[in-house]
């Protein structure tokens, strides 16, 4: 388990960094955290750092945004908090983007534990203060 301690946006470069440099590896990213706590904040710096220059938001409405990164390929990003149960990601072919071996950040997992691979990277962000993050990512 990997432990970052963040008190500003620009801090966040580096756990993005070392997620970024895994991702080949594990491309399903689970981010845990209550709301507020900085998830989305957290895949726009990581979106930033792929060369993303799409706006970058949470799909709370839509579930999924794509994006493209710096090498066209794409990068997806769920929200998963509104889905009543996992059938509506079956709708629009959630195992489909899983099995794509493209980033796929999902925030709110726990709305789809059983869809989501154990094979992944797995974030829990949790507040320390209204101006510090601690950033625990486990493989």
């Amino acid at each position: 388990m990997k432990e970052f301690i963040i008190e500003s946006i620009e801090e966040l470069k580096k756990p993005a960094k070392y997620i970024i440099d895994r991702l080949s590896e594990k491309p399903i990213v689970a981010f845990y955290g209550e709301m507020g706590v900085g998830k989305t904040t957290f895949i726009k710096v990581i979106g930033e750092l792929m060369g993303v220059e799409d706006y970058i938001n949470s799909p709370t409405f839509a579930i999924v945004n794509e994006y493209s990164d710096k090498n066209k390929k794409p990068v997806y990003h769920f929200d998963l908090y509104r889905i009543e149960d996992s059938q509506e990601l079956s709708e629009i072919g959630f195992d489909d983007y899983l099995d794509s071996k493209y980033p796929c950040l999902i925030e709110w997992p726990t709305k789809a534990e059983e869809l989501i691979p154990d094979e992944r990277i797995n974030i829990l962000i949790e507040e320390i203060d209204s101006e510090k993050r601690k950033i625990l990512i486990k493989e």
